[in-house]
């Protein structure tokens, strides 16, 4: 077995710096079962500057875990769906809502964001 021993391959850390860029979850959540353009995103993630949401889109489809539909016509027309490796991390989200949510109520908060549970 030919092994490069000096490479680390953590399941948690691939994970985490798949989805864990500061506004990552919150377009993967919302892609879920939609497709949606630039600024239906922006109005869903008021607080991502547009050049932050467009980094963390470029990134998600490096990954792969994101689709980019442009339409040629004029205006430019772009969409963002999930891909099937996308749409397989929902229940990774699904988790982490409830896991938060759970912590929240346990320190006397309420979950407030713009992911809603159930989708």
């Amino acid at each position: 077995m030919d092994c490069n021993c000096s490479e680390y391959h953590c399941p948690v850390d691939t994970t985490l710096n798949m989805i864990g860029g500061k506004y990552k979850a919150l377009i993967l959540w919302h892609l879920i079962d939609n497709t949606l353009r630039f600024g239906e995103l922006r109005k869903l993630i008021p607080q991502a500057t547009p050049k932050m949401m467009t980094q963390q889109l470029r990134e998600l489809e490096e990954d792969h875990l994101i689709n980019r539909t442009v339409y040629p016509v004029v205006p430019p027309k772009v969409e963002y769906s999930l891909s099937e490796l996308g749409n397989s991390i929902r229940p990774i989200l699904e988790a982490m809502y409830y896991w938060g949510t759970d912590y929240l109520t346990q320190n006397g908060l309420k979950a407030s964001c713009s992911m809603k549970f159930p989708l």
